[in-house]
């Protein structure tokens, strides 16, 4: 399953807001399976983070108007109570919450993603077969034992409902560091500038945070494409192929999307045909985007490697 980071910084900022936050308080559990299916709004959307942080978390954008959704969801709600708390299912009415539409950016409905450690990831949309669903959520799992998010939640039927055995309690969260809160708080707000300063700060005061190194590469990522739509971006690099601003703008907007590769391909292509400035524009953008996917990833690695081999 690749791993998404649309709308990551967004969604990370509004968690780290909120660490200490209980399950949403809007939940509504489904019959006999407590927290294990919820229905959410966009309120809900930094306690939904903190609780990926715990326990891997779909998201299935809906409509009631929409038949494939009304015959998605029975066949998910079961299968997700049949993990027994491994998974939890956040149901989402998607005309009534444009927060959460737009950060997973859903076009139609059903639209399900995952939500693994803050992280989004798209799975599918329509309506799936039972086999087909199955996959998919021993996907979900599978990598987010990778990504070592392997909680549970009670599901009111068993032992741990009654505290009796189950996981030790976690470790409260370590407070966020000052300058990390600040840019968080203007991510939140929208203030890309700010948030950059702040990271920018951070890094000064100490060039070995890492998290601020991500978290600056992720902001100036979202600066770069805030007010600008995906087709005004596409268009004007297919008119301009030589423009290279334009061609970086693309494979930010690919990134954003979750698609990795293409974003790097992109790139990558461009370096060898680049001189000078330009060559150097190109690779300080690539290892902005490294730091977004994370620098222990597959793909970077790989892309790194090409990397070294065009610049030298």
């Amino acid at each position: 399953m690749p791993a998404s980071i649309a709308g990551a910084v967004d969604l990370s900022a509004l968690a780290a807001r909120h660490e200490q936050a209980a399950a949403p308080q809007s939940a509504a559990p489904a019959e006999g399976a407590p927290g294990v299916v919820i229905t959410i709004t966009d309120a809900d959307l930094p306690t939904l983070v903190e609780l990926s942080s715990r326990v891997p978390v779909l998201v299935a954008i809906v409509a009631e108007w929409s038949e494939p959704s009304q015959q998605l969801l029975p066949l998910l709600e079961r299968l997700v109570v049949a993990q027994r708390g491994k998974l939890v299912l956040a149901k989402v009415e998607g005309d009534r919450n444009p927060q959460i539409t737009q950060a997973f950016q859903a076009q139609s409905v059903p639209t399900v993603a995952a939500v693994i450690g803050g992280r989004p990831a798209p799975l599918f949309t329509g309506a799936l077969p039972e086999d087909q669903l199955q996959d998919v959520l021993a996907q979900v799992l599978e990598f987010a034992a990778q990504q070592g998010v392997t909680g549970a939640v009670p599901t009111g039927d068993g032992p741990e409902a009654d505290g009796e055995e189950g996981e030790a309690a976690e470790p409260a969260a370590p407070p966020v560091p000052p300058l990390h809160q600040e840019a968080y708080d203007a991510i939140d707000a929208g203030d890309f500038e700010t948030a950059i300063a702040a990271f920018e700060k951070a890094i000064a005061q100490n060039p070995r945070d890492s998290d601020a190194v991500a978290g600056l590469a992720q902001v100036r990522l979202l600066a770069r494409l805030q007010g600008r739509s995906a087709d005004e971006i596409r268009a004007a690099a297919a008119a301009e192929p030589d423009d290279t601003e334009a061609q970086m703008l693309v494979a930010d907007l690919d990134l954003s999307g979750g698609h990795v590769e293409d974003a790097f391909l992109r790139l990558l292509d461009l370096v060898g045909s680049r001189f000078g400035d330009e060559k150097q524009q190109l690779r300080l953008r690539l290892l902005d985007l490294f730091e977004i996917v994370g620098v222990d990833d597959p793909r970077v690695n790989a892309a790194r490697r090409r990397l070294t081999t065009l610049l030298y």
